[in-house]
């Protein structure tokens, strides 16, 4: 392993760097910078000494850095600094928050030219100056630096915040403003550390190539769905959290009933008769519809940068997803099928597949049948609610005279087993004082699963819906048996246990949420993405009457043009001209992304795409 490197920039009397490089193994490298010339510190005793102490150290020196140039400071061999502290920048006398902004703006920047990718930039700050909820108290986010919004520009993110503290870097007396005598205030200062973030890329929706018979054909990723297609989290490869939950409940139902697990194929579905889901579970509107093309391409035509998805992403569909004919020949029946339908879709449900389940010959009464995948449906944006997310479909036969007993057995296990999984991860002094709950229906056949939100806080004291119990399939009848299913969504429960309480950083590319994915262990999630920036932006425009406003879709589009960084859509009003009584709607949007840098220009340029698009809705931007 290379040793370290450290950059210390903006040094004052160098009393810091003298004391940190005391600290430091004696193979790491530390380099101490200021913007003042030697000059500029001859009079200036204390630093003078330290200068001393770091030369005998052998710890490099330089003059005339400016912080927000660093590229030219270091040559490229010089670059790649593991960690870069700032300690109390200011743009000196009387200068404004604007100012002190920009620093640390052109700093971050340059920040990124010069660190490691697994680097760390540390930044001390004065109490109230970040503008963050760590400052106690927190001042009004205009009359702050604003550091992460700042940190964002240079692609850094805040990943952890702690004091600052003067005492664990023995000799290090802060001074002010280059090395003058009036010093910072330290008390309730915090030291910030950031962390480079992933990039934000332009969305580029992925091609799938799916093999019906011995015929190809592609279909584009619906551009809300960018990145959460062919994920694989419930493999057995995978460390992914969901897995973990899902293992741990398969599990212990498995200690009292008989156990079928069976394979889930691709959600690609033909449109199909749902009459044997219940009210609610199936919505056409929000339904996410997939038009396939023939493909008669090659690996070998492709460039190498398509070739390389393409080989991750092949598919075929199986028998449940497309049943066989057996009097027919299949090429033909598959074409036939393609184009005698007028639409496919990604399934929204695993109770699509309910009655090819008992219908098959390999069905066991008395066996618990199990159905893991992810689903995939359009919804509003809100806290809680997934386009996509990871279902577990349980399925039970029995004869209809042991059909309470069963039914009681299986959901007072379930509810042992979530309970004792959400008091793993339970914040410290709480109680869990109600957690799971089944709510009948008015049919009085069904419920629906609750799950109490302990592990978020105070804040969110609610109860969320995590699935459904279903006994009331009346079309899936047997003559002397009867069929439960029981539903969960994954991701919720896991979220839950977890304690992460934004679901899309369960969907992120960053390394550092499965680093802390141990199989088959659940400890509490820590964000490395502490209170990113958020920005708000108004839209209003005029309804056709003619065509009418389809606020799902809406939504769909706010939630691919911001690729999900969208976290709340208002409603702010509703205005009729009174002359031409034309109906105009205005909505506020705001941007926050979980685990990215994400900068007012980047914003900016996703809502002036977002009105660009809305307009296929019929609508007309005022």
């Amino acid at each position: 392993m290379a040793p370290w490197r450290f950059l210390l920039v903006g040094e004052g009397n160098f009393s810091f760097a003298a004391a940190l490089s005391e600290t430091l193994d004696p193979n790491s490298r530390l380099i101490a910078t200021c913007l003042q010339q030697p000059a500029d510190l001859a009079r200036d005793p204390g630093a003078q000494k330290n200068l001393v102490r770091l030369r005998e150290r052998g710890t490099e020196v330089r003059f005339g850095v400016d912080c927000t140039q660093l590229a030219k400071a270091f040559e490229p061999h010089e670059r790649d600094f593991d960690r870069i502290y700032f300690n109390f920048p200011h743009c000196g006398r009387k200068a404004g928050v604007a100012k002190n902004r920009q620093l640390l703006a052109e700093f971050f920047q340059s920040c990124a030219d010069v660190l490691t990718e697994e680097g760390e930039v540390h930044v001390a700050l004065c109490k109230g100056q970040g503008g963050t909820p760590a400052d106690k108290p927190q001042r009004k986010w205009h009359n702050s630096w604003q550091v992460v919004a700042m940190a964002a520009l240079g692609g850094l993110i805040l990943s952890d915040v702690h004091p600052f503290s003067c005492e664990t870097v023995p000799g290090y007396k802060c001074t002010g403003y280059r090395s003058q005598d009036k010093s910072f205030h330290v008390e309730g200062a915090l030291n910030h550390i950031f962390t480079r973030s992933l990039p934000f890329e332009v969305s580029q929706a992925r091609i799938f190539r799916v093999k019906l018979g011995d015929q190809w054909f592609s279909f584009l990723e619906p551009e809300a769905l960018a990145g959460k297609l062919h994920r694989n989290f419930l493999e057995p490869s995978s460390c992914h959290p969901t897995r973990t939950i899902n293992e741990k409940i398969i599990a212990e139902l498995g200690t009292a009933f008989s156990l079928k697990r069976l394979k889930c194929s691709f959600p690609l579905l033909p449109q199909r008769d749902t009459s044997v889901l219940p009210s609610g579970i199936y919505d056409a509107r929000s339904v996410f519809w997939i038009s396939l093309c023939e493909d008669y391409s090659n690996d070998e035509s492709l460039t190498g940068e398509t070739v390389q998805g393409m080989e991750d992403l092949l598919v075929t569909f199986s028998e449940l997803s497309f049943p066989r004919s057996p009097e027919r020949d299949g090429k033909e029946e598959i074409r036939e099928r393609i184009y005698g339908q007028a639409k496919l879709c990604l399934r929204s449900s695993l109770l699509v597949y309910a009655q090819a389940v008992i219908q098959a010959p390999g069905f066991l009464p008395g066996f618990l049948h199990i159905l893991s995948g992810p689903v995939f449906q359009k919804c509003h944006i809100l806290p809680f609610a997934m386009p996509a997310f990871h279902e577990t479909l349980f399925i039970l036969g029995v004869n209809k005279n042991q059909k309470d007993t069963c039914l009681s057995s299986l959901l007072d296990l379930l509810k042992s087993i979530l309970d004792r999984l959400l008091t793993q991860t339970l914040l410290e002094g709480s109680k869990l004082s109600r957690s799971v709950e089944f709510d009948l229906q008015p049919n009085g056949k069904d419920c629906i699963i609750y799950m109490k939100s302990h592990n978020f806080g105070p804040d969110y004291d609610k109860d969320l819906i995590i699935g459904s119990v279903i006994t009331s399939a009346m079309n899936m009848t047997h003559e002397d048996q009867c069929f439960v299913f029981v539903s969960l969504n994954l991701d919720l429960v896991t979220m839950l246990v977890w304690g992460i309480s934004d679901w899309r950083i369960l969907w992120t590319f960053d390394n550092r949420f499965l680093k802390q994915c141990v199989p088959g262990k659940i400890e509490p999630f820590k964000s490395y993405s502490l209170y990113p920036p958020y920005y708000v932006h108004d839209i209003s425009f005029w309804l056709d009457e003619k065509q009418g406003f389809d606020e799902l879709e809406f939504h769909t589009v706010a939630r691919a043009v911001s690729q999900d960084t969208v976290i709340s859509i208002q409603f702010l009003g509703r205005f009729q001209h009174p002359e031409t009584e034309r109906v105009s709607l205005c909505y506020r949007l705001t941007y926050q992304a979980c685990d990215k840098a994400l900068t007012k220009t980047q914003v900016a340029s996703m809502q002036f795409q977002f009105r660009k698009e809305i307009q296929r809705l019929h609508v007309t931007l005022r």
